[in-house]
């Protein structure tokens, strides 16, 4: 009897620690993370020592929470500016958990953290952008401004919108929601690490009117372009025509100098000609003079005192060449 009692109370000894077991006492806490203890659903002691740890089964509960930095991905939300110009602002930040006990009462668990910093993150981000121009959140500084002068001489097309000057730029904008942020999100046990803005988008209709002045602007700077093209053209054309007069005119100055020298030649060739025996050169230029004027269709009436019809009155009519 007392051995059957024993043998109960052993059995019994070994179903206890089975089920304790089962109910899983002891637990792990690796690097990285860090962990709350709640009984009932109260909180009773945060552990943040890795290693293996013991909790009360059944009544007591393990809640897991990073310790290391985490990652949150804003969605791109529509933001008026100041000069009324409507933008998609699409954001991102760093962010960890520095108060566990903090954030387990007030949000629960990350997916709790995470809608905390959509309302906390993008209210500073409407914030801040609408209280600036766009130019503040697409610049950061006025290096454009700075350059401009080298730009020109190198002829570089700069948009006109470029050429406005920042005077907070889009670091400081970043900044100031990190600011703003960090003064809200210390109450549920979250630290803000980083804050950056991805992209930066003009929505539908005030795109389309950016890329009509975009075009505009690079149409006019074509225009100048051409505009200049034109000018050293005709520059060249009349320096071109102005040379080829020059050219021309020597050209028909020497012409007219050589001309002038053969006449020259030509008259005193004549001359000396006409000298030697001045009776044939006239009957000669007399011949020429017939050839010239008269053909077989020709009929001339000439007064037979004439000088022209001088030669004709000396014609033998009997004469036949051989």
């Amino acid at each position: 009897m007392m051995k059957n009692r024993i043998t109960y109370f052993l059995i019994l000894i070994i179903v206890v620690f089975i089920i304790f077991l089962i109910a899983q006492p002891f637990y792990i806490l690796y690097e990285g993370r860090q962990a709350i203890i709640t009984q009932f659903g109260k909180p009773i002691r945060v552990v943040s020592k890795a290693g293996l740890h013991f909790k009360l089964p059944f009544i007591q509960k393990v809640n897991y929470f990073e310790k290391r930095i985490l990652e949150w991905d804003g969605y791109p939300t529509q933001i008026p500016t100041k000069d009324k110009k409507y933008i998609w602002v699409d954001t991102t930040a760093r962010w960890k958990i520095s108060d566990p006990l903090k954030f387990f009462q007030s949000v629960y668990d990350e997916r709790g953290g995470q809608a905390r910093l959509d309302d906390v993150i993008d209210a500073a981000v409407r914030d801040v952008v609408t209280a600036h121009n766009l130019i503040e959140i697409v610049r950061s500084s006025n290096r454009l401004i700075e350059q401009l002068t080298s730009l020109q001489e190198e002829k570089e097309f700069i948009e006109e919108g470029a050429l406005e000057e920042v005077k907070v730029g889009r670091d400081k904008m970043r900044e100031k929601v990190i600011s703003i942020a960090k003064q809200l999100l210390p109450q549920y046990g979250i630290e803000l690490i980083d804050v950056r803005i991805k992209r930066v988008n003009y929505v539908e209709e005030v795109r389309k009117k950016v890329y009509e002045r975009m075009i505009a602007e690079r149409k006019r700077a074509a225009e100048t372009y051409r505009s200049e093209g034109r000018g050293i053209r005709a520059e060249i054309e009349g320096r071109t025509e102005k040379e080829l007069k020059v050219i021309l005119s020597e050209a028909y100055k020497k012409a007219q100098e050589i001309k002038g020298e053969a006449d020259a030649k030509a008259t005193k060739i004549y001359a000396d000609a006409y000298s030697k025996d001045p009776e044939f050169f006239s009957f000669l230029k007399t011949l020429d003079t017939y050839k010239e004027s008269v053909d077989k269709n020709t009929t001339i009436i000439l007064d037979t005192n004439s000088d022209y019809f001088k030669y004709l009155k000396k014609i033998n009519p009997s004469w036949q060449s051989p």
